[in-house]
Formats: C-alpha cells, sequence, structure tokens
C-alpha cells in the first residue's frame, strides 16, 4: 500500500490522533527520564514542521512517526552534546540559530514492521533537515540490541562487527546502510531518576539490595542506593548528510 510523508504542521489532526499511540514501543521507565518531557512537549507547536508522519490512506492509518529538534551544531565533535538530554536541553536554551536537526525517536507501528517503513522514515527525517536549510541531521541512536549485553560498555558494543564488516546491531546497520557515519557512544545520555518502589512497577523486578542490576529493556545496569534507582541511558550519536 502507498505510504504518504507528511508532517505534523501540514497534517495537525493526524499528530493529535496518534499521540500516545507509539508508546508501548518503548519499555515504560522510557518514559520516565529525569528531562525529557522538557524538551519532547515543545515539539509541537514549536517545531511541527520537524515532525515526521508516515501515513497510508488506504488503511486511514498512521504507520509510523519520527520526533525531531533543531539544534545549534558546528559539525565537530568537540560540539556535539553528550547525549540525548544534553541536545534537547541545547535547543531549549542555546539562544543561536541551529544549524543542524537531531533526531529524538524513531517509531514504526508494530504490525507494519518487516515493510522497511524505518528506512522511510529515516530518509524522511533527512528530506526535513534538508529543507530546512540544514546540512546534518544527527542521532543518538537507542542500539536495539544493546538490551542483550547490558553490563557490555557502550563504547565496545558499538565496534562490533559482522563477519560481513556491516555493523552488530541492527538498528545501527539499519542507519550506516543509509549512509550514516558513527560519530561516538553516549555512556550517559539519558538520565532516569526514580524511587525504588517506581522501578520495581517499571521492571517487575524486586530491588530489596543496594548496588548494581540488569532488567529487562535495560541498555545498562541499574544501580540502587538509597531506597532510589540511578539509570543512565547508553546512546549512540550517528551523522546524516543530507
Amino acid at each position: 500500500m502507498t505510504v504518504v510523508v507528511c508532517t505534523a504542521e501540514e497534517r495537525p489532526d493526524l499528530w493529535e490522533r496518534v499521540l500516545g499511540s507509539f508508546r508501548g514501543l518503548w519499555p515504560e521507565y522510557n518514559h520516565h527520564g529525569d528531562l525529557a518531557a522538557r524538551y519532547f512537549s515543545v515539539l509541537v507547536p514549536r517545531h511541527a514542521r520537524c515532525q515526521v508522519l508516515l501515513y497510508e490512506p488506504a488503511s486511514d492509518e498512521v504507520v509510523g512517526r519520527g520526533r525531531t529538534i533543531p539544534i545549534r551544531w558546528d559539525g565537530t565533535e568537540d560540539d556535539l552534546p553528550p547525549g540525548i538530554d544534553a541536545a534537547g536541553l541545547r535547543a531549549l536554551e542555546d539562544d543561536t540559530p541551529p544549524t543542524a536537526l537531531c533526531a529524538l525517536a524513531a517509531e514504526i507501528a508494530p504490525a507494519q514492521r518487516e515493510r522497511g517503513l524505518s528506512r522511510r522514515l529515516i530518509g524522511a527525517m533527512v528530506d526535513v533537515a534538508r529543507g530546512l536549510g540544514f546540512s546534518s541531521l544527527v542521532a543518538p541512536l537507542r542500539p536495539s540490541w544493546k538490551e542483550r549485553y547490558p553490563i557490555t560498555p557502550v563504547e565496545f558494543y558499538a565496534t562490533w562487527r559482522r563477519a560481513d564488516g556491516s555493523a552488530f546491531d541492527p538498528w545501527i546497520r539499519t542507519h550506516e546502510g543509509l549512509g550514516a557515519t558513527i560519530l561516538r557512544p553516549e555512556a550517559r545520555s539519558m538520565r532516569i531518576t526514580a524511587p525504588v518502589a517506581d522501578w520495581e512497577r517499571w521492571t517487575g523486578m524486586s530491588f530489596s539490595y543496594e548496588g548494581a542490576y540488569v532488567f529487562p529493556g535495560g541498555l545498562a545496569p541499574l544501580e540502587v542506593s538509597d531506597g532510589v534507582g540511578h539509570y543512565f541511558e547508553p546512546n549512540v550519536w550517528v551523522l546524516h548528510r543530507t
């Protein structure tokens, strides 16, 4: 079936329709970042033209959503924000004009996977960056198989390759297949701090003692102390030239 690319600016009705529809794609803890609500909450209407939807007219369904935010970045690794939280806060607090687009989330409806729509969505976000006059789309990727290796440092994981030389991680591999280059991994990209009771509810586990725990869906260990769980989500920065 034909899929149409549009933005939240062009189809605010579709954007409103799918608010919350993609929530189940993420582990529950991922919705409780200490800082994430500050930058995700301003995407619409402030940056409505940067929010991408994949719409299938025949079924009248939104099958994909891409959320992005413009940031100031001079193109050097030294100026790259130290993670998704830092990128979002820079977008909010830096008064200088933005020079790049930063992808925050790429979401495909579960029933629509295996159709190559993630590649279409990435391409649509690159097109938005180009349309804004930016030469770069940067993305702090959440590696899809990192949850299988939570105690492996992300700086090692990001270097893993298959026998054919392609990236071991499927999500990194998808981006590289579209021409992206890895910039660097970030061990502390998104901060999530919450009482142990919340972490137990989110994960279905018990954290009775202080120390480090691995948990379902976690990309790194959870550190528990004084009744509070401290977690930093790692990411891998990649760059798409427009």
